[in-house]
């Protein structure tokens, strides 16, 4: 075979790369380097040179944080900034040594200082009081911010856009994802790592496997051997991150597209019953109780809506409870007391509806054959409480 001057085959040693483009010879890959003659000529051209150098001499972009136990604050705050393009190939620096951390381009959890210019996020200065509200005031959060949510609340809207692949800026999911991710997900980090209670007095039960308890559990026990934190800080920001993206992906594919549905069924509610107080879903299995009171705050809705109701997955129909609120399991009208508990013929026949199939113990869902009899529940149920109260319903 006979090769043109831009076709035969070129073969370089690792040093003779090194020396024509001035590259250290450490930060050539170790692969074979064959080249055809155009391809050689192309690499050592004075721009191929300098791109080559650019790249290589680029210095690594560096985030500190603190070394010793971590929490889950600034684990969550080291794996936003590294979903921004910036930060993704950056350098994890835990120290405390402050001439470490001031070659950090951007440093969280340690070093007494908040100064977003300088892309300083530290919390646990005396100095330090701010929240949500009062860095953006038309936010109603006053928990006071940690290490994650200072991160998220300057980096937050960012860091949306770049994970929602196609979504501009300005679109007006990205600004909702923005406020129920924080309110969720990130305002709880925030809350737990400065100490502050869920609510006064004691509580009931105790609650040990929120995401800041199960961060803290990956770190060395008191008495293992190896007191290294190195490894389980990877696998906590990899624990911490998968959970924010699993949740980013539930509010954007399913939380956010069931607005419309319930929003659609409440306008509709009067065709359901005159009394506006029963609403009937398309679709069943949607997150609606924080659209729902939502809604009616956004809408004007009077009387407050009671029921909803809707198919399940075996074609059957449920009576649900309106709570009282998002974080309570009190009902704003529970199903009657005499129904509770039982189920089939016995309970079609104590409430005179065909086709019952069950109304739980606590008196917040009841299920029936059919949407005729569901509705009948419903109905039957707002009859009883107008009695009671002495209102006429008729």
């Amino acid at each position: 075979m006979v090769f043109g001057r831009h076709s035969w085959p070129f073969a370089l040693t690792f040093k003779t790369v090194a020396f024509a483009t001035r590259v250290p010879f450490q930060s050539i890959r170790r692969v074979p380097l064959i080249f055809c003659g155009a391809d050689l000529e192309r690499m050592l051209s004075p721009k191929a040179k300098r791109a080559c150098c650019d790249k290589v001499m680029e210095p690594v972009k560096k985030i500190g944080t603190h070394n010793g136990t971590f929490h889950c604050d600034e684990v969550f705050a080291c794996f936003l900034l590294k979903q921004l393009p910036e930060y993704q190939d950056a350098k994890i620096i835990r120290t405390r040594d402050p001439k470490l951390l001031a070659e950090c381009d951007v440093v969280v959890d340690v070093g007494g200082e908040f100064e977003s210019e300088k892309h300083r996020y530290d919390h646990h200065q005396r100095s330090f009081n701010e929240t949500f509200q009062s860095l953006c005031p038309e936010k109603r959060w006053v928990t006071k911010l940690s290490s994650a949510g200072l991160v998220y609340l300057h980096f937050g809207h960012r860091i949306l856009t770049q994970l929602l692949k196609g979504t501009a800026a300005d679109d007006p999911a990205v600004q909702v994802l923005y406020d129920k991710l924080y309110e969720n997900f990130v305002e709880e980090i925030d809350a737990i790592d400065n100490g502050i209670s869920q609510f006064d007095g004691e509580p009931r039960y105790a609650m040990t496997t929120n995401l800041s308890a199960r961060v803290g559990h990956l770190n060395p026990r008191w008495n293992d051997v190896d007191q290294d934190t190195e490894n389980g800080f990877q696998k906590a920001m990899e624990m911490v991150g998968k959970e924010f993206l699993d949740r980013l992906d539930f509010y954007f594919k399913s939380w956010l597209p069931a607005r419309s549905l319930v929003e659609e069924a409440i306008r509709k509610r009067t065709e359901v019953d005159a009394s506006g107080e029963i609403v009937v879903f398309s679709k069943g299995g949607c997150p609606w109780k924080e659209h729902l009171l939502n809604l009616e705050k956004e809408l004007g809705v009077e009387p407050p809506i009671k029921y909803v109701l809707f198919a399940d997955q075996n074609g059957k129909w449920r009576v649900q409870c309106v709570p009282d609120g998002l974080n309570t399991f009190e009902n704003r009208l529970s199903l009657p007391e005499a129904w509770r508990g039982f189920r089939d013929e016995e309970l079609s026949t104590i409430s005179g509806i065909p086709g019952c199939i069950f109304v739980h113990s606590g008196g917040f869902i009841g299920g029936n054959q059919t949407e005729k009899g569901a509705l009948e529940m419903a109905r039957r149920a707002l009859k009883e409480a107008a009695v009671s109260n002495g209102t006429n319903l008729s």
